[in-house]
């Protein structure tokens, strides 16, 4: 490149940078935060645009309405009734309690902020949960005008004259918000606020406003779901969803598509709420019972940054409006998802804890209780799951005795069963017979350790879920690295994602859980064809639980541990050590599977088919008490001459 080149290259580039400083210079002032909102930015608002100032709010409107002054324009939107109280001064007023710092503003009289001061998000900023920053709690409804209206963007007057209250203990505070739309004519918004609580309560009053709002009424709703809390939106997504209790059943609402879905139940309800994976918002008639109607749930699901998903909800009562004077009673639970609070409001249902008639139970009112306990008298929640591994691994004994000793019966039957294969290595179907053989032999029944695993799983899975989704282990430190036994303890990161698993990053935790789940498959299989087990399922384990919470990682860890000291005692140490021998001798009992196969051989061979363990036409397996039927004497006959007789 020339110096010509160079010199232009340069001259243009302090052009563009001149004019630049030029036009940051010359720009207006931006208005500040809480700044008195005239006409032309509530049409901004409205229209989601940036280029229209106060001058040219007329731009936005249609050709037919280019000529129109602000309060045409607004007559325009809102229609004569309720085009005045769309200006207005926007004040917010702070209510601080004992467990929340709400906020409420007069445009729309509606809650625009809950903020709840003994949580923190992940980057540990305030738990903030009203994610849609217009407010929550508001009114749509249509007017004999034809005019959709969203009190968000109307002005109410507040009875509270000062911009901050803070209260404590048991006290309240009344916030009244009210649109005087005409002598005796108004909407009223009561909103109570309990010092020591994280709910409110709140009416809606309609008062003479028949002239203006039909009998369709109004609906009541709070959108766009909560704000996000935690640093893995995924997994937060995987536990938002909404949901409706009425007539006494529960419907949810899943937003796993791109797409909205919607559903529209109508009954009693009981109350609607949106959660997230430790937070909840809940709209509960007041009394319960008292609302039969129709309520909307939607939801939308929205690919973020990084992957990232987000899934936002709205919830919506549909409330008629057939008297003069109407006023509906709500309870609205904003808070943490523990469940001794939500049991209070009978919102416990909110946390999910597995199959409701077999899991649940399990969990919520056996496993949840001995942790709560065990955590009382320890306050490191980490000490607390390790002791609470030891009790349940103690309490299923019974149920993993049964399965160590049946692996042991089949280790022993190993070498056995080796000779076998390799005596009738080219005959599938001899082999099968002799192995079913041994087994009735030894008395050893196959699927021995079944039964006492699948006893085990709704425990394991109640185990699971509590683990999972208990907010008491969120940002709850344990030693060393482990800083959060809520989310997972990562301890190495990868600069790629693994595929399938989609992770780039290994626990710690789950390290040491696929460890010891090497050691346990090392001790109990010993099937050669089985052997490429003990390597892919710890891998694997390793692999997915890399992504599971620290927590559920720790009890995991700690009852493999627990397991293998059991197997090598039994194994070592047991007085008890079976023999082959001993198996042959002992008395044998016929278990279910044994009796299944038995049954299914006699009915196989009386329609003269082979089933593994017994040749076709055998007429059943032999046991005590059966007589086979004589043979017919059949005339042997001379064997050819110069042939051998056989021995």
């Amino acid at each position: 490149m020339d110096r010509n080149n160079l010199l232009a290259i340069l001259l243009i580039t302090l052009i563009v940078a001149a004019w630049l400083i030029y036009n940051q210079m010359t720009a207006p002032d931006l208005p500040e935060k809480n700044q008195n909102i005239n006409d032309s930015t509530l049409v901004e608002q409205k229209a989601q645009t940036d280029t229209a100032s106060a001058d040219s709010a007329d731009d936005i409107l249609s050709d037919s309405a280019t000529s129109a002054n602000a309060s045409n324009v607004n007559e325009l939107k809102f229609g004569k009734t309720f085009a005045p109280f769309a200006n207005g001064n926007r004040k917010v007023i702070t209510i601080e309690t004992d467990l929340v710092t709400a906020k409420f503003s007069t445009m729309g009289g509606d809650l625009v902020k809950w903020e709840l001061k003994n949580y923190k998000k992940w980057d540990k900023k305030p738990t903030q949960l009203i994610s849609d920053k217009k407010g929550e709690l508001f009114l749509e409804f249509l007017t004999y005008e034809g005019k959709k209206i969203d009190s968000r963007d109307l002005f109410f007057d507040f009875n509270l004259d000062k911009d901050y209250y803070q209260i404590s203990g048991k006290d309240s505070i009344l916030l009244n918000a009210r649109l005087n739309v005409a002598p005796d004519k108004y909407i009223n918004k009561t909103f109570v606020i309990y010092a020591d609580k994280y709910h409110i309560n709140t009416d809606i009053s309609l008062q003479n406003m028949q002239s203006f709002i039909p009998e369709r009424g109004y609906n009541f709703i709070w959108s766009d779901g909560l704000s996000y809390q935690e640093k893995n939106s995924v997994d937060e997504s995987n536990s938002a969803e909404a949901m409706a209790s009425m007539n006494g059943e529960i419907e949810y609402l899943n937003a796993d598509e791109s797409e909205e879905q919607r559903i529209s139940p109508t009954g009693i309800v009981d109350y609607t709420a949106i959660k997230l994976k430790y937070f909840v918002a809940a709209i509960m008639p007041r009394p319960q019972g008292d609302f039969d109607g129709t309520i909307d749930l939607s939801g939308r699901q929205k690919a973020v940054r990084n992957e990232g998903l987000v899934e936002k909800y709205n919830m919506s009562y549909r409330i008629p409006y057939r008297n003069a004077s109407s006023t509906n009673k709500f309870m609205v639970y904003i808070g943490p998802m523990e469940y001794d609070i939500l049991s209070e409001y009978g919102l416990s249902e909110t946390i999910d804890m597995g199959w409701k008639w077999l899991v649940r139970p399990i969990g919520e009112f056996f496993m949840l209780p001995i942790l709560q306990f065990i955590h009382d008298f320890v306050p490191n929640y980490g000490v607390a799951i390790i002791l609470f591994s030891i009790l349940i691994k103690i309490l299923l004994y019974p149920l993993s005795i049964q399965q160590m000793r049946s692996a042991n019966k089949m280790k022993l039957l190993q070498p056995e069963m080796e000779k076998l294969r390799e005596k009738y290595k080219d005959d599938n179907t001899k082999q099968q017979q002799a192995t079913m053989k041994l087994y009735s032999e030894y008395g050893v029944n196959p699927a021995g350790g079944c039964l006492p695993l699948l006893l085990q799983m709704p425990i394991l899975y109640s185990l699971w879920s509590i683990l999972r989704s208990a907010i008491d282990l969120r940002q709850t430190e344990f030693i060393w690295w482990i800083n959060d036994l809520s989310v997972p303890d990562v301890l190495v990161s990868l600069p790629f994602r693994i595929p399938l698993f989609n992770i780039d990053q290994f626990s710690g935790l789950a390290l040491a859980m696929g460890v010891t789940m090497f050691i346990q498959q090392k001790l109990t299989i010993t099937d050669p064809r089985q052997k490429a087990m003990v390597y892919m399922m710890p891998v694997m384990f390793t692999l997915l639980f890399s992504s599971f919470p620290s927590g559920l990682n720790l009890y995991y860890f700690m009852f493999n541990l627990v397991g293998i000291i059991q197997q090598v005692y039994i194994n070592k140490f047991s007085k008890n050590q079976l023999t082959l021998d001993d198996l042959k001798k002992a008395p044998k009992k016929e278990g279910w599977f044994q009796k299944k196969l038995r049954e299914a051989q006699e009915v196989a061979a009386s329609q003269g088919k082979t089933v593994p363990g017994k040749k076709a036409g055998s007429g059943g397996t032999e046991r005590k008490g059966y007589i086979p039927p004589k043979k017919k004497d059949v005339k042997k006959s001379s064997p050819k001459q110069g042939g051998k007789k056989k021995k």
